[in-house]
């Protein structure tokens, strides 16, 4: 919702200062710097860059339009999770749990959290690392040791979008350029026509300088820096299921496990210990309503 609003105030102020000065925004509609500006960005991202990156940058762009799926809702829903899963592991033993975690899309515990369980690479990750839980064939030191190395490889993943979109960015400018220098050499070629034609060509030449800066510095820069704080936000909720997995795997109790989930969480989404409690525990005022 902020990058709808972010980009209205910057074109609406961009155009409300440019016609208070006399301009007319046909002066700025130049078709032909779009696509000499728009073409040669896509084609460099295309050389530089898989069909599956491209399709992941522009799928990323798009979710930068949506609100952030890590509420304070998508985690109180994740620490009741983690709880209840521990809890059912207590039980019933570990050996419970491993119908849920070899077919976790499947399974019929999961699915009653559907903001976790929409979440494909959190569940992936969960169910492989209490698989290797389960089995009981790594220490701590080495279950913590493969969890940062997913972690780790994921996050890289993640981040590519907003750095390819990133170096679009510092390359928008030099596209800017290429289509003022054709501007100019349509201007030569116009030299000894009429001066209003000569003017609308160097016009349309100064245009395509000004959508370069523009495009660089006002849409993919904050476009890049908004993508990479989804991908720190993901991070962190993943590395919340990590540090209530390692807990749970020491042997603590279920309630102390999600306590270091808890703490992980982001201040702003954070809920209080005595709020957690309640809500994974169902001693009532706590439920999904209230922590949205």
């Amino acid at each position: 919702m902020f990058v709808i609003i972010g980009i209205g105030v910057l074109f609406g102020a961009i155009i409300v200062g440019f016609t208070a000065e006399g301009g007319k925004i046909a002066a700025l509609i130049q078709i032909n710097e779009f696509i000499i500006i728009g073409g040669a960005a896509l084609g460099s991202m295309l050389i530089a860059n898989p069909l599956s990156v491209v399709i992941s940058v522009f799928k990323a762009v798009l979710g930068t339009l949506k609100p952030s799926r890590y509420s304070k809702a998508a985690y109180m829903e994740l620490l009741k999770m983690l709880y209840d899963m521990f809890m059912m592991a207590r039980k019933e033993g570990l050996m419970s749990l491993d119908s849920h975690v070899e077919r976790p899309e499947e399974s019929s515990f999961f699915s009653n959290y559907p903001l976790f369980f929409n979440n494909h690479h959190a569940v992936a990750f969960l169910a492989d690392t209490m698989k290797v839980i389960v089995s009981g064939s790594v220490s701590d030191y080495n279950l913590m040791e493969l969890m940062d190395i997913d972690l780790d490889t994921t996050h890289e993943e993640e981040l590519k979008p907003s750095q390819i979109v990133a170096k679009m960015g510092d390359a928008m400018p030099g596209f800017g350029i290429v289509a003022a220098v054709l501007g100019v050499v349509n201007t030569m070629a116009a030299i000894g026509g009429k001066p209003e034609v000569i003017g609308e060509k160097v016009g349309a030449a100064l245009v395509g300088t000004f959508l370069g800066i523009l495009i660089a510095y006002g849409l993919l820069q904050p476009l890049s820096i908004s993508m990479e704080s989804s991908s720190k936000a993901g991070g962190m909720y993943m590395a919340a299921i990590k540090f209530a997995l390692l807990s749970f795997a020491r042997g603590d109790a279920p309630l102390t496990a999600v306590e270091f989930a808890r703490r992980n969480i982001e201040p702003s989404v954070r809920p209080s210990f005595s709020e957690m409690e309640q809500f994974v525990k169902n001693l009532g005022g706590g439920d999904m309503a209230a922590a949205a």
